[in-house]
């Protein structure tokens, strides 16, 4: 006996039927493929790169990954972009410095969120605004 499957675009249309979000996102997850070093080496022009990015409207989120005991960075970390299809979110991380020089490698998936809330609590004076 097989297990069940579920086309992508079957879990799409179960998703909006259900009133859940259903936005499409990609998700690159990038990891240094020769230590720390050539990751410091490329994160000035990483981050403008990524900076771009948010200004065009492409980046959803990112950030880096702490290591499993949560105490070191390992250079690693996690992009999310609104892409039209695959291969547009592959061109923009190949473009970002750090794969182009080959410091670190990615993989790309696609990625639905459904659930989670979103808030911002803005001070008209003595801050910056806080998301929760």
């Amino acid at each position: 006996m097989s297990e069940p499957r579920m086309a992508w675009d079957e879990l799409v249309m179960f998703s909006r039927e259900h009133e859940l979000l259903a936005k499409q996102l990609y998700v690159i997850v990038s990891e240094p493929t020769a230590g720390l070093g050539p990751v410091l080496a490329n994160l000035e022009e990483h981050l403008a790169y990524q900076a771009k990015l948010e200004r065009d409207g492409v980046m959803f989120g990112a950030g880096p990954l702490a290591n499993e005991a949560e105490n070191e960075w390992l250079g690693e970390g996690i992009f999310m972009y609104r892409a039209g299809s695959r291969a547009e979110a592959v061109a923009f991380a190949e473009a970002d410095p750090m794969h182009a020089s080959g410091a670190r490698r990615y993989t790309v998936r696609l990625w639905m969120l459904n659930e989670g809330a979103f808030s911002v609590q803005l001070f008209y004076s003595g801050g910056k605004p806080q998301i929760s």
